[in-house]
């Protein structure tokens, strides 16, 4: 059996204290944890208020977390207001889903005028259910199809918004599996 030994000897630099004196270790890890902290996400601080945008994703579980941490990425956690909604932007311009669409519409006046938002950030994924149910099998068959129907429904989303609300700036993007994302417009 190993038995550690341990002993207090002043002439060793660590023990006696000149190396690792207690209060610079404490110090250094005290800076290095302000440091991580440094940026810590902001919470809402009020139901109304200044709020920087209304966020446009989907009801896919797999797609909580890569988007959720594109945000944090940008800084906006506690900054947005947020309508998850099947297909995200194919849910709310796709003929299929047309009983949805004043649902969003209805919710992104509410947030102009309770959150003053001044953009929204529709965020579409690959590999979509809602897209395929919508748009069919064949317009998510290849990588590149799948890229150019979203375009297609962005750039449409990005015309209605305008239509409804020219003074919001629209940010639209196509977010991989992995959270990377391609933006449009």
């Amino acid at each position: 059996m190993l038995q550690a030994r341990f002993h207090a000897d002043a002439s060793c630099r660590v023990c006696s204290g000149s190396l690792f004196d207690r209060r610079r270790v404490l110090g250094a890890a005290a800076a290095a944890g302000v440091a991580a902290l440094a940026w810590r996400p902001r919470r809402a601080s009020a139901a109304g208020g200044q709020y920087e945008a209304m966020v446009l994703a989907c009801i896919d579980p797999r797609m909580q977390e890569p988007v959720h941490d594109y945000l944090e990425r940008r800084r906006l956690i506690g900054q947005f207001s947020q309508f998850t909604i099947a297909g995200a932007a194919v849910g709310v311009v796709a003929p299929r889903f047309a009983a949805w669409h004043q649902a969003f519409w209805d919710n992104l006046a509410v947030s102009i005028e309770l959150h003053r938002i001044n953009r929204v950030i529709a965020i579409d994924h690959r590999d979509c259910g809602a897209a395929s149910l919508a748009y069919g099998i064949a317009s998510v068959g290849t990588a590149a199809a799948e890229t150019e129907m979203h375009r297609a429904v962005l750039a449409e989303f990005r015309r209605e918004v305008a239509a409804r609300h020219p003074q919001l700036g629209v940010e639209t993007g196509l977010m991989a599996l992995d959270g990377s994302i391609i933006m449009f417009g």
